[in-house]
């Protein structure tokens, strides 16, 4: 499981005093972003990549301006072309989770603009993360 300690910016929180849902999302994709990264498949190289092609979210407890927090990363399941992630934002202050985003991403080629199996040789990093 990869941790990521994520800061709170000021413009992160809505009028009603929390941090909006969509801003959440971000930290999401910042702890794909920095768990494929170093796993070494970073977004923005090679010709192998994954992308996602469905998520879902629970939103469980709010997060506020001051809370302490990080996301989570790990691979639940890997296929044949497919890697199931499971996230989870957590107050590193009370343990509590404040949401959890399941995602399902697809092998991707860049040169060829297609679906692509997953590399036996990543398989194996994913795994042992």
């Amino acid at each position: 499981m990869h941790t990521l300690p994520i800061q709170i910016r000021f413009n992160d929180v809505d009028q009603m005093g929390h941090v909006n849902n969509a801003v959440i999302m971000e930290y999401f994709d910042l702890g794909k972003s920095a768990f494929f990264t170093e796993a070494g498949i970073p977004p923005e190289q090679g010709d192998f990549t994954v992308m996602i092609v469905h998520f879902e979210v629970d939103f469980t407890s709010q997060i506020r301006y001051h809370d302490k927090i990080a996301v989570t990363t790990a691979v639940k399941r890997i296929g044949n072309k497919s890697i199931a992630v499971e996230q989870h934002i957590v107050n590193q202050e009370t343990g509590a989770d404040c949401a959890v985003c399941n995602t399902v991403m697809a092998g991707y080629c860049r040169s060829t603009h297609s679906s692509a199996p997953i590399p036996e040789e990543l398989k194996t990093i994913l795994l042992n993360q």
